[in-house]
């Protein structure tokens, strides 16, 4: 049976996942870390995918590699193809007075929403380019082609020059300069974003190749962390991912693009052919993992106080904004704990004041699906976050839907695999993998809860 390898390149780590291309069966797999920041060399995971290829036992009996990738990040590559900066990642927020001021030179909001179906924010490529634009010309003056992390390292393996740099609709869709409604690439508003019209990388269909690796495996398009976890999943229409990683994201696989003028609901492409608006949060797992410390606890501690509490933690609610934030777009916010009171300060409080809150603000993305229009009739729980006991039970009593949780896996990595398999076979779409059973969670909502959430919120937002 033919192997295929699937990599997860993420914000903290790169996964590697070896598997049967037929059944799906995981025959190996590797892992290295990335190091800290939100500006990386890209170098750096370039040598964590070699050390993650070593630890999965090689890649030389792969017929089929395809990467999936962290969105947005901003990679410039010079002539000769040597990186010019460090990348900007997603999670850096010094472009957001650079996304102020594309959102006002286009006419607001809703002209990016029609154009592109994305609203600049500081995490969206063109951000970033317009941070660069302003502030480092010498770097602009030398950039020859952008690119993405994904279409970075899929460059790598097939060795070859600027010309052989592509990408896929879904992780495009994420720059600010692609449509996903038109499958095309706005080089206007590239230019208002740079300055300039670098090489851009070339855009191939959802099973496309992109050529091979020196030892001969075949190179899938490769797509965004968010559209290869769809693919993991199997997610269908009426099914909204919530992955609780570095980042929080709400996102539900449409037959037709999404434009929300207001911003919220980026309308991104998936990695199928169709689209996948989503919903992003910069405040996730780190909130259970900050809070965790704080108390002086593990995480199999934390969900045990956070469950000893009672639902909506006897009104102590916490507004989780502890890197800023993206949605809402407060790049400059702090947390903040409301409703404290001597009855409610305790650990156990705390403790689920802090997945309420967390999963508050995935509630939130929800409802801005909802209000674009988008089937969310039961929510798939992924994500580092997901394995919190804690998290799987109180989730549908914030979410005010039915939970089910897949097995813990690697989704991302997983995906990008089952795109290889695709890649490898052809066809009218990926292959049937099943690849676990899903438990599932269901409550009744909180009264209350999303209310006082709310209230204690929009103090923050409208300040």
């Amino acid at each position: 049976m033919p192997l295929v390898a699937g990599v997860d390149s993420s914000t903290q780590s790169c996964k590697v996942v070896v598997r049967d291309a037929e059944s799906g069966a995981l025959v190996r797999s590797g892992s290295a870390a990335h190091p800290d920041g939100t500006e990386v060399d890209p170098a750096a995971w370039w040598t964590a995918l070699r050390s993650a290829i070593d630890q999965a036992g090689g890649i030389d009996d792969v017929a089929a590699v395809s990467v999936a990738g962290q969105q947005h990040g901003m990679v410039c590559l010079d002539e000769s193809g040597d990186v010019v900066r460090p990348a900007l990642l997603w999670n850096d927020t010094r472009s957001a007075g650079a996304a102020a001021d594309l959102v006002t030179e286009l006419g607001g909001g809703a002209a990016w929403a029609d154009a592109v179906g994305v609203v600049p924010v500081a995490s969206v490529t063109a951000s970033k380019l317009r941070w660069l634009r302003d502030n480092e010309p010498a770097s602009v003056a030398r950039t020859a082609a952008v690119c993405l992390p994904h279409d970075y390292l899929t460059w790598r393996l097939t060795g070859g020059g600027l010309d052989r740099l592509t990408t896929d609709r879904g992780d495009a869709s994420g720059t600010g300069y692609f449509s996903a409604a038109t499958s095309a690439y706005r080089q206007d508003l590239l230019e208002l974003a740079l300055g300039a019209t670098p090489a851009l990388p070339r855009v191939l269909g959802p099973s496309d190749d992109s050529g091979r690796t020196p030892a001969g495996a075949l190179l899938g398009a490769g797509t965004g962390d968010n559209m290869a976890a769809a693919l993991g999943v199997g997610a269908e229409p009426g099914d909204v991912v919530v992955s609780i990683g570095t980042s929080g994201t709400a996102f539900a696989v449409a037959d037709k693009p999404s434009a929300d003028a207001a911003g919220l609901v980026a309308g991104f492409a998936d990695a199928t052919g169709r689209f996948l608006p989503l919903v992003c949060t910069l405040n996730a797992a780190r909130v259970l993992d900050a809070v965790a410390r704080m108390l002086g606890v593990d995480h199999d501690r934390f969900a045990e106080l956070a469950l000893s509490a009672p639902a909506g933690a006897d009104g102590l609610v916490l507004i989780p904004y502890l890197e800023g934030e993206r949605t809402p777009n407060l790049p400059s916010a702090t947390g903040a704990l409301h409703g404290l009171r001597l009855a409610n300060a305790t650990p156990a409080h705390q403790a689920r004041a802090a997945v309420e809150g967390m999963l508050c603000g995935l509630a939130d993305a929800l409802d801005a699906l909802v209000a674009q229009g988008v089937r969310t009739e039961r929510v798939l729980l992924v994500g580092g976050g997901a394995r919190s006991a804690a998290v799987r039970r109180i989730a549908p009593t914030v979410l005010g839907r039915p939970v089910l949780v897949p097995e813990p896996g690697e989704y991302v990595a997983d995906g990008a695999a089952r795109q290889a398999a695709w890649t490898l076979a052809g066809g009218e779409g990926p292959p049937n993998w099943r690849l676990g059973a899903m438990q599932r969670v269901e409550a009744d909502p909180t009264p209350g809860l999303r209310e006082r959430y709310t209230e204690a919120r929009d103090k923050i937002v409208n300040r």
